[in-house]
């Protein structure tokens, strides 16, 4: 039984606040991330997780003063940057119109990040134009990033090591996260969530934020160093099988031994490669597939069931609702729900 006086560790997350920010790129990440918070203390919210982190949130700027947007919004800070030597999530604002001459004025926030990116664990993730941040302090050197479409040309020539990728509206290197807009941050977001809280909770967020459609950060993010995401090739055989498979019964013992593996060896090479077990992935594979479907597709619930390969529609809809936090039914009614509805 969890000990309900055990706390999980705060959740610490810093803005970092200059002229000519983009409000929504500061609001939306903060009303995403405490909606998660709230959620998680929720009693309709049942995970395999008993501690959710507590959130920490800081806007602070290299003079500790108020910064105005581009619209004349005062945002108010908490600190200056040099007070801050630990984070766990850093968000580095979109900029109004031409970025570099705020980089150049704010050439502390460089320093900043690569001081706090050398000496702890933080997640960096810079929207739009504010990914000029890291490629200015050299964080993005030999490595993938995008930014705003409208400054491509000018942000190759100026940072000529960086590996820019027009095509991606979100990379991933490591720790350090790009988009090209403040739309696909609310992706990037969702995926944070996922990661410190739950996936049932970032369902549940994204559910409660966007009627429309969203793409998902697996299928906007070019992870550099993940594709493919670890060498074993025999496992990447077995994965590229379960894919190829969704809606068959698969038969780990047949694959093991196709691969002339012991069922012990075959789960302990799995996991280490995926980090997860094979019938974890298969299933988070399964329900991956599962909530697309309901998205986008006109098939009833129960023909998407066997499309994944269930029979059982009880444990069809307790698989889907301990992953995405709803029942099939329930999620497509949210996703596809109108704002207004005409008679």
């Amino acid at each position: 039984m969890s000990n309900p006086l055990m706390k999980a560790k705060a959740l610490k997350i810093v803005f970092v606040a200059c002229e000519n920010v983009l409000t929504t790129s500061l609001s939306l990440p903060m009303e995403l991330m405490r909606s998660a918070a709230s959620l998680a203390q929720a009693p309709s919210i049942k995970d395999v997780s008993d501690h959710f982190p507590e959130l920490e949130i800081i806007i602070a700027s290299v003079d500790g003063e108020a910064k105005s947007t581009h619209t004349g919004v005062k945002i108010e800070v908490d600190c200056q940057l040099s007070d801050i030597e630990t984070a766990d999530i850093i968000f580095l604002p979109a900029l109004w119109r031409n970025p570099f001459p705020v980089v150049q004025k704010n050439r502390s926030v460089c320093q900043w990040l690569t001081h706090i990116f050398a000496n702890g664990s933080a997640l960096i993730a810079g929207v739009g134009t504010g990914c000029c941040f890291m490629a200015e302090a050299g964080l993005l050197d030999d490595k993938v990033a995008t930014t705003h479409w409208y400054f491509f040309d000018r942000f190759k020539a100026r940072y000529p090591r960086v590996r820019l990728q027009p095509k991606y509206f979100i990379t991933q290197s490591g720790r350090l996260y790009c988009t090209g807009s403040v739309n696909t941050l609310g992706d990037l977001t969702i995926h944070f969530v996922s990661q410190f809280f739950s996936a049932s909770i970032s369902s549940e967020v994204e559910r409660h934020f966007f009627h429309d459609v969203r793409h998902g950060y697996s299928k906007l993010a070019l992870l550099d160093g993940l594709n493919p995401p670890h060498p074993d090739e025999h496992m990447l055989e077995v994965q590229s099988h379960i894919g190829d498979n969704i809606a068959e019964a698969i038969d780990f013992n047949f694959l093991a031994n196709e691969r002339s593996m012991s069922r012990r060896n075959f789960d302990r090479r799995f996991k280490a490669a995926t980090g997860q077990t094979p019938l974890n992935y298969l299933q988070k594979l399964r329900m991956e597939t599962a909530r697309e479907l309901l998205k986008h597709s006109n098939l009833s619930v129960a023909e998407i069931m066997f499309h994944c390969g269930y029979q059982d529609a009880t444990h069809f809809r307790s698989l889907f609702k301990k992953y995405h936090g709803s029942t099939p039914r329930q999620y497509r009614t949210t996703v596809r729900a109108k704002l207004f509805n005409v008679t």
